[in-house]
């Protein structure tokens, strides 16, 4: 793992560990005790799709793609809490655990973050919390199946868009394009290119919207009443929201050095010192954002602290303060809901039926 992915985690252990939780990172390497095989029965097509039984997943985000698979059954057989490694962890995780999910008089069964308003029920897949056999996340993972399992057995997710079980759920990301060596690629292929890659997001925001009478699922009615959505912008990009998702600006802020006794702020500092204090008061974590993003913004500040070893972690910066607040830090409150509203389906009918 990379340095600052690595403090990521360390400072999740600091913090929940003592609180009672585990924090594990699996993997696929064959010696590892964290093995995703010594925890969930990796030969099962009920459970992952041949692409990831035989190890032929391909592509330009494999990596990616094959932690979208495994996050699902873990939750279905074990409940908890799934982060990507790149997410700092702010607020108290184990006090909105226990008032929500953890609780069994609550009426909220899922945990994340949502990208968007309360009639926009767009769930991010890099931190999500449910208990055992969750119906949504269920019903989530048996189209994920699907879409793998089209044309005899996807090897990516190129072309998942596309499938007919999505049909009426808007593409992402529709206003971005990509100049690469001199060729312009439109907002419509990169619509594209962004739903491919956050696919498992489509599929989840299918079921949201799936009324099927068949199966007893209402989807729409399951998101307004079980699901505690946190605003993502503030909850967990704030950082990008507060530099124009200026990667290099973020990673030059961060880096500067806070004044010293006797020192008048610069106008910088006084940026990056609002930056620290807003995430520490407001936000319930930070994504770091890597993979095809990179191509639409540049460098992010993810990436750059990839490519500058310990820059996140220099005493004295900006960084390093708000490493600090991740593990000492608790904002007083813990974040609210969105008031989720009843919208109308995408789709009516069977799950796997085509319309």
């Amino acid at each position: 793992m990379h340095p600052y992915t690595q403090r990521n985690i360390r400072a999740w252990h600091r913090r929940f560990s003592k609180q009672g939780w585990t924090i594990r990172v699996l993997d696929r390497l064959p010696s590892s005790p964290l093995n995703v095989a010594n925890f969930l029965d990796i030969s099962d097509p009920g459970t992952f799709p041949r692409a990831f039984l035989d190890g032929t997943i391909g592509g330009d985000y494999a990596p990616q793609h094959t932690s979208d698979l495994v996050r699902w059954p873990l939750l279905l057989k074990y409940g908890g809490v799934y982060a990507d490694v790149g997410l700092m962890q702010i607020g108290d995780l184990d006090r909105l655990w226990r008032e929500t999910v953890g609780d069994p008089a609550s009426r909220f069964e899922i945990l994340s973050y949502n990208a968007g308003g309360v009639e926009e029920h767009s769930l991010t897949n890099y931190f999500l919390a449910s208990g055992r056999n969750n119906p949504l996340f269920a019903r989530c993972h048996r189209l994920f199946l699907e879409l793998w399992a089209a044309d005899g057995g996807k090897t990516s997710t190129e072309g998942m868009h596309s499938s007919p079980l999505l049909k009426g759920v808007p593409l992402m990301g529709g206003s971005f394009t990509i100049e690469e060596e001199g060729k312009k690629i439109g907002p419509e292929e990169v619509s594209r290119m962004l739903t491919d890659y956050i696919i498992q997001g489509q599929a989840m925001t299918l079921v949201m919207g799936l009324i099927d009478d068949e199966d007893g699922w209402n989807g729409p009615k399951y998101v307004a009443e079980h699901v505690y959505g946190i605003e993502y912008m503030v909850g967990s990009q704030l950082i990008n929201d507060m530099t124009g998702w200026d990667g290099k600006k973020a990673f030059d802020l961060m880096s500067l050095s806070l004044p010293k006794e006797g020192e008048t702020e610069s106008a910088e500092q006084k940026q990056a010192r609002d930056i620290v204090e807003a995430c520490l008061q407001k936000s319930f974590g930070f994504k770091l954002a890597h993979g095809l993003i990179l191509r639409v913004f540049g460098d992010t500040l993810g990436s750059l602290w990839r490519k500058h070893v310990g820059s996140d972690d220099v005493p004295g910066t900006y960084a390093h303060w708000l490493r600090h607040g991740t593990i000492y830090w608790n904002p007083d409150e813990v974040p609210t809901t969105l008031d989720f509203k009843v919208i109308e389906p995408f789709k009516r009918g069977p799950l796997l039926r085509e319309e």
